[in-house]
């Protein structure tokens, strides 16, 4: 499964100078922090579609890259912030930055993100597209919070699930989509045409991301942990929802109370998969794909186009 990294080689490259540039601080600590987060960033597919999705639309100019830059800098700022939330010691294979500069030290390093990336926007006079950003930063508060709220009656139907995740994830890179088409157009139709295919496949996203912890051939992140972490997720949701009142009330017993017993989860996952569970889930991730397919091809064919194809294919078939 391959990145359609080739179409915006030299943008990526121009960003990363950039990106750099945008977070760097005057305080050493500081510094040394960014510096380690900087070498250990992800994927960068967030960036990948404000570019595309800028290209796919006009011409990139200085906007698209402080879109970019924003976008990164925003989703740094909340993961730095989730692993002191979720108190978790690694990040993408490596320690977070909460597990070697402990909480403060995180809490401030994200805080000092956010304001980066809004002087980033206000020093450039980039108004709408930090409105577009923003906005995507108070969904995916809302989102977490709605979960941890829901998490403790172990009482979601699926309506709410979607909601959930369209705040904590699709929010972000519809924006994204949204943020990269306003830097080259300045149109609100193609803006919002964009953010609707944004929306689409970070719905595809984290849906994907649901399924690995019920699937053994994933290596991101160990099988189960959801259901340790007490978090319903639309194969769980779907399963209770389908199966005898007898056999929810087990399910329901053991995430309560035994969740961290292997035996007992595994039980929980053998359900799952017996109820259908996993076919409907992969059915619903491949619905959000094809609406964002179909937004996509009322674009005229193009490299770009093919690109963000990809980018689509790749979010439903990734093995990480």
């Amino acid at each position: 499964m391959r990145l359609p990294v080739t179409l915006i080689e030299s943008e990526l490259k121009i960003f990363e100078g950039k990106f750099k540039e945008a977070v760097n601080s005057n305080v050493p600590l500081l510094d040394r922090v960014m510096q380690y987060m900087v070498k250990r960033k992800g994927k960068q597919l967030r960036p990948m579609f404000v570019f595309l999705s800028a290209k796919l639309c006009g011409t990139i100019n200085e906007t698209t890259y402080r879109a970019a830059s924003l976008v990164e800098i925003l989703h740094t700022a909340t993961l730095v912030h989730d692993d002191v939330v979720d108190d978790a010691p690694e990040r993408r294979g490596f320690f977070s930055v909460y597990a070697l500069w402990k909480n403060k030290v995180s809490v401030l390093v994200g805080d000092y993100l956010l304001a980066k990336g809004l002087l980033l926007s206000l020093d450039n006079n980039d108004f709408r597209i930090l409105q577009l950003l923003s906005e995507a930063v108070r969904k995916m508060s809302e989102g977490e919070l709605l979960q941890m709220e829901k998490s403790r009656s172990l009482n979601l139907d699926e309506q709410v699930y979607y909601e959930i995740i369209r705040a904590k994830t699709a929010s972000l890179l519809a924006s994204a989509c949204a943020a990269g088409a306003w830097s080259t157009t300045g149109d609100e139709g193609q803006t919002d045409k964009m953010r609707a295919f944004g929306d689409a496949v970070g719905m595809a996203f984290q849906i994907k991301d649901d399924l690995f912890d019920y699937t053994a051939d994933n290596v991101g992140k160990p099988t189960g942990n959801d259901i340790k972490e007490k978090k319903l997720t639309l194969p769980l949701i779907y399963t209770l929802n389908n199966v005898d009142k007898q056999t929810r009330k087990e399910l329901i017993y053991i995430i309560k109370n035994q969740n961290t017993r292997k035996d007992k989860v595994a039980r929980v996952i053998d359900v799952v998969n017996q109820s259908g569970g996993i076919q409907y889930t992969i059915n619903k991730m491949n619905a959000y794909k094809q609406d964002a397919l179909t937004i996509l091809h009322t674009f005229p064919p193009s490299p770009i186009r093919d690109g963000l194809e990809e980018l689509v294919n790749f979010v439903s078939d990734r093995k990480y």
